[in-house]
């Protein structure tokens, strides 16, 4: 069910425009109908008009229907459903993958490659102060242990965040943990570095708003150091 939500979700624009031609052919359907209906004089014919309008009236509330359905549900339903259940698995590239070692403090698989060390890279990309930022860990920082990741997801049209980690200059995402509630400059939730190879990583928070679009992530690179 929740894979219909997301289908839903993710084609909301494309439903509308569907239903929307649906529902100029219904309802000329309808008008041309009744228009029948109300004209005919004889039995038989005026019980054919009837017919016909009584079916062009079905598919027409059955378009309203499915129209008020697909706004309840983008509208209501998608936005209060728990954040593990909007998340996509990300997809990894088999083939650079050498072993499983990456995972986050809610036991979410994920393979991984080494990381690169001493690779130069913009340490903050994409962050928006009082919108998408992290404040704790700062970008640079050498973090061991379990880290309290703190900062801010707070936008218009809040749906839920996600976090995420891969290693430096690797593709390698793995969702380390969710929210469904807007933070100001508080925990986002922690993270667990015991189980990586001490090097540089990257650290990528990423909203997406209730309509299930996801918005430029705010990414920072730390390093990882043995405990």
């Amino acid at each position: 069910m929740n894979a219909v939500y997301r289908f839903l979700a993710t084609y909301e624009g494309l439903i509308y425009i569907l239903l929307a031609l649906g529902g100029l052919f219904a309802f000329r359907w309808l008008w041309k109908s009744w228009r029948e209906w109300r004209d005919s004089v004889f039995g038989l014919e005026r019980e054919f008009a009837m017919r016909r309008l009584s079916q062009s009236l079905i598919v027409s509330l059955l378009i309203l229907f499915l129209f008020f359905g697909e706004l309840f549900l983008t509208s209501f339903m998608v936005p209060i459903l728990p954040a593990s259940d909007m998340l996509v698995t990300p997809t990894l590239d088999i083939l650079n993958q050498t072993e499983s070692a990456l995972s986050g403090d809610l036991s979410v698989g994920a393979t991984t490659v080494a990381p690169i060390l001493d690779q130069p890279s913009e340490q903050s990309v994409g962050c928006v102060p009082d919108e998408l930022i992290v404040t704790s860990p700062e970008p640079g920082e050498n973090v061991s242990g379990t880290v309290t990741l703190v900062g801010t997801v707070d936008i218009n049209n809040f749906g839920f965040y996600k976090y995420e980690v891969s290693p430096q200059g690797a593709e390698a995402w793995a969702t380390i943990s969710a929210g469904r509630e807007t933070v100001r400059n508080g925990d986002l939730g922690l993270w667990d570095t015991s189980s990586l190879t001490p090097g540089d990583y990257q650290l990528r928070l990423e909203v997406t708003d209730n309509q299930g679009q996801a918005l430029p992530p705010c990414v920072i690179s730390v390093r990882v150091s043995a405990p």
